[in-house]
């Protein structure tokens, strides 16, 4: 039936020029070095220190994080609240209306 038309490579256009030949190069040995006196390992992770202000600022900061939480997901409850509310009372007014006409 109906066959696919399968692109073809597209073909350079302009001058290509061939890749050039890569020639090995010889491994010289050189002159061995005594090695470096030992050193002390560098720590693996900086150490924190809290101080008091910094202690602080984390509180503040956390304190403030779980405000803000807390009232944007009271907001949320509520405008879903109003939203059921609204829609119990229209649903309401809607079958009473519907009963007075029979």
């Amino acid at each position: 039936m109906l066959r696919p038309k399968i692109p073809t490579m597209p073909t350079p256009t302009g001058h290509v020029t061939p890749p050039a030949p890569v020639e090995p190069t010889a491994v010289l040995p050189s002159l061995q070095t005594p090695p470096a006196a030992p050193t002390a390992p560098a720590p693996s992770r900086p150490v924190v220190q809290l101080t008091p202000g910094t202690v602080l600022a984390l509180v503040g900061g956390g304190t403030a994080v779980v405000l803000v939480v807390g009232a944007v997901l009271v907001s949320m409850l509520l405008a879903v609240a109003i939203t059921g509310a609204s829609v119990a009372v229209v649903l309401r007014s809607l079958l009473a209306s519907e009963t007075k006409r029979r």
